[in-house]
């Protein structure tokens, strides 16, 4: 996965969490569902760093 795309995931990760830290105290389930979107989206950016490696072949870095 390129710098671009990683720096992306990271960025919108640490944004998705940030909210969920702020909405604890206004509302909870608002709070816990910003933190499942968080972590599906940091699942999916595993993901597609499997596929691209996966039809790349694995780079040494």
């Amino acid at each position: 996965m390129g710098k671009g795309l990683s720096f992306w995931f990271a960025c919108s990760s640490i944004l998705v969490l940030g909210a969920a830290a702020i909405f604890i105290s206004y509302n909870g389930w608002i709070a816990l569902l910003l933190g499942i979107l968080a972590i599906c989206n940091i699942g999916w950016g595993f993901v597609i760093k499997a596929k691209k490696n996966r039809l790349n072949g694995p780079k040494a870095e």
